[in-house]
């Protein structure tokens, strides 16, 4: 998830725009996992697994002890909810009666080493969430109409539960030769896949 948020601190004037084409090489801003000493906008350095929820419920916690309005978002892989730290984060988020907490699961049943399934089941992630206290949603993680009402809905709900949006993704949607491939987990297409990922992206959008 980390170029989509590499775009972002680009676009925004943090580093510099023809950054974007150093990703995951030596000296570049923009590593593998976010790096907040080499990546300027990055508060709080992750890669490690199931430690991003943590963070995210300090953060909850903080904007509650001081009466702020803001919401804290966290994305989660449904890999990463192998990780018992995220379930120690989840009984914490409701103790503290988190409503300012929005968590997303993306629920692609991909991860390095091969599907969810074979490596760890998840069984079903929402269930989980809503038994650890939270108020769950499940929903398309390709329809933006379906994302855009459910956070709408989700904005006005103050009842003292974190809440948790669990999308169903497939994995490099869009691109024939990377879809539900778990070996695009972590490398970049050469120059003639970035090419025919381009071209078949381009082609799959609406007018």
């Amino acid at each position: 998830m980390c170029p989509i948020l590499y775009a972002a601190l680009a676009l925004r004037g943090f580093v510099p725009y023809e950054a974007i084409h150093t990703l995951r090489q030596y000296g570049s801003p923009f590593q593998g996992h976010p790096d907040m000493k080499k990546c300027p906008g990055i508060d709080i350095s992750t890669g490690s697994l199931g430690q991003g929820l943590s963070c995210a419920v300090g953060m909850a916690i903080a904007g509650k002890r001081d009466g702020k309005s803001y919401r804290v978002f966290a994305m989660l892989g449904d890999g990463e909810c192998q990780e018992g730290q995220i379930w120690e984060a989840a009984q914490a988020a409701n103790k503290y009666r988190l409503d300012n907490l929005i968590v997303f699961v993306d629920d692609n049943n991909l991860q390095i080493d091969g599907t969810c399934d074979e490596v760890m089941p998840n069984l079903d992630l929402a269930q989980k969430f809503e038994a650890f206290g939270f108020e769950t949603w499940r929903i398309d993680g390709h329809n933006l109409e379906e994302i855009v009402r459910t956070l709408d809905e989700v904005k006005s709900r103050k009842n003292g539960k974190p809440k948790c949006i669990v999308y169903k993704a497939v994995k490099g949607k869009g691109v024939s030769f990377m879809e539900n491939v778990a070996d695009w987990h972590g490398k970049a297409p050469n120059e003639e896949e970035y090419r025919r990922a381009m071209e078949e992206i381009a082609g799959g959008l609406k007018p």
